[in-house]
């Protein structure tokens, strides 16, 4: 398969101005902005049909032309938070490939008329963030960034803001309260932020990955993008393997190549005498699936939506038999609590009543009706919060219950987790 993001990842110190030049960087900008007028872009995007990278999935082209007609500023946001469990495919830009993502910017910039962009990155990554900075300096130095880009009359600033380690930055209108300064508690939409966004403000928010595809998009042309990959799912991903494989990391494949293959031919598949148990396909807010779920079904957005879970943040994080379902549900679930922002109170008191529930399930202390208990809590919260964190604390308990229900009974009758798994705690 022809790698289209990663097939410079090989050169030596690609983050450098200089070798990403070498290897044809920014010449897509440079034809851009003396051949084609920014619908032409918006255009090009739409008919290729990329879907955001980041979580849902929606179509790229679509949430530009949301922007309204008018006079006000506008903004554009890079989405480089990735806090999503089981995700690290944005942090191979950030680190190793910044330019690339940086002229996807440059670009989209063009194609919907902004003048401000900020690149907003999770706190934690370090690197990314100082070399992610120096690639913005370099492009100013260039001539990509500044003002009247390359002769072309595009005045284009990008600033980089670093976040503070909160997973609910991850979601556009938290972050955007962030970048002003505030406590991210989401917004109510709508209004949603392509009219009313950061600074009040028409805004576009798109992921790190999103933003990489668009010089290859515009480059190649819509039709080239849509021989990769089914129907409604065109291109490729860039999936995070993680968990009980033998060769965990990040592959870029086309979007609904099988889920088996994936996990089981470029993941290098299970240790020796090891059997798949389960997988959670989209990161850790995704619904779970069985072993059997997961030989059967592709990867691309809507073939995992068919089965219950969803894309999501492309992050597979693989389960063998030597895995306690109950023990990984109880982790997962501890994270949405302490990731709340506690603005909701369904999402603020419910995701510690899980955890707590969950973890005396796992520590031999269950009680009778525990299970059912979980599953009425999470009614309670699903659907009733601002923004989809309450709901993403819900799936993976839900959806664990529904599908190793026995395991779940079997914690609280016998006090101890089944034969054959480790505990970790």
């Amino acid at each position: 398969m022809e790698k289209i993001l990663t097939q410079h990842h090989d050169t030596a110190e690609l983050w450098k101005l200089e070798n990403y030049r070498a290897q044809g960087g920014y010449q897509v900008l440079e034809n851009v902005l003396k051949t084609c007028q920014p619908d032409d872009i918006i255009s090009i995007v739409r008919n290729a049909g990329l879907r955001g990278r980041g979580g849902a999935g929606f179509p790229t082209g679509v949430k530009w032309g949301f922007l309204p007609k008018d006079d006000r500023s506008r903004y554009l946001i890079c989405n480089a938070d990735e806090s999503e469990p089981g995700t690290f495919k944005d942090r191979i830009f950030l680190e190793n490939d910044p330019h690339q993502m940086l002229e996807g910017i440059i670009i989209s910039c063009y194609a919907v008329r902004v003048n401000l962009a900020f690149i907003y990155m999770r706190g934690e990554f370090y690197l990314g963030a100082k070399r992610v900075q120096a690639a913005v300096d370099e492009a100013y130095a260039a001539g990509y960034l500044g003002k009247n880009i390359l002769g072309s009359g595009l005045d284009l600033d990008v600033l980089v803001h670093r976040g503070a380690g909160a997973y609910i930055c991850g979601e556009e209108t938290g972050l955007i309260e962030s970048l002003e300064g505030k406590r991210a508690y989401p917004r109510i939409k709508p209004p949603f932020p392509a009219n009313i966004g950061v600074f009040g403000m028409p805004t576009v928010v798109n992921n790190a990955e999103t933003l990489a595809n668009i010089p290859h998009i515009v480059s190649r042309g819509a039709e080239w993008f849509n021989t990769i990959g089914p129907e409604r799912n065109r291109g490729t991903r860039m999936f995070c393997v993680s968990g009980m494989v033998r060769q965990p990391g990040v592959y870029e494949l086309p979007l609904g190549i099988p889920l088996r293959d994936i996990i089981f031919e470029y993941a290098g598949g299970l240790k020796d005498g090891r059997t798949l148990k389960a997988v959670i396909p989209g990161g850790g807010s995704a619904r779970i699936l069985t072993a059997e779920e997961a030989m059967q079904v592709d990867s691309d957005f809507d073939s995992l939506q068919r089965a219950g879970s969803m894309g999501g943040s492309g992050g597979i994080m693989v389960m063998d038999d030597t895995v306690c379902i109950v023990q990984s549900t109880y982790i997962i679930a501890e994270f949405f609590h302490d990731e709340s922002c506690g603005q909701c109170s369904p999402c603020r008191e419910g995701t510690g009543w899980m955890e707590k529930i969950l973890h005396r399930i796992e520590m031999g202390e269950g009680r009778p009706g525990d299970i059912d208990l979980l599953l009425q809590m999470g009614t309670n919260i699903f659907g009733r919060t601002i923004c989809p964190l309450g709901d993403a604390s819900v799936w993976p308990v839900e959806s664990a219950i529904n599908k190793f229900r026995d395991e779940f009974a079997y914690h609280i009758r016998e006090k101890h987790c089944l034969p054959g798994t480790v505990s970790i705690l």
